[in-house]
């Protein structure tokens, strides 16, 4: 299985390239708001600028880091894809583990679930 990671310190996140065409993948019809915050573009739901309720964020998909799409978007892209802070890194796990994201100031690797107790 494949799997997305930041390989930096610094934290995941997508070019605004990668992000529209990750949205252009998965169907989305989107418009780039002239605003920026925080040297982050803004996207919306088409004919929807400004609505909260149609914000797209780059967050709602990072959560499925074995995303097919996802995981497309960084390979075609290489380094192109990194957001301002990431260095993302498409790695190889196992098909038959359960897995979680592991991170220590943006810096990621996957691990195998397992139980802890306090």
């Amino acid at each position: 299985m494949k799997v997305v990671i930041n390989d930096e310190f610094g934290g995941f996140g997508l070019s605004d390239a990668a992000f529209e065409k990750l949205l252009e993948r998965k169907g989305v019809a989107y418009e780039k708001s002239e605003e920026e915050r925080f040297g982050m573009s803004h996207y919306y739901v088409t004919g929807h600028v400004g609505e909260d309720e149609h914000y797209l964020s780059p967050y709602d998909y990072y959560n499925d880091r074995a995303d097919a799409d996802l995981i497309a978007v960084v390979e075609e892209m290489g380094k192109d894809a990194n957001g301002t802070f990431s260095s993302l890194k498409v790695i190889e796990i196992p098909d038959d583990i359960e897995w979680h994201v592991h991170e220590y100031d943006g810096l990621e690797h996957i691990a195998e679930k397992h139980r802890t107790w306090y």
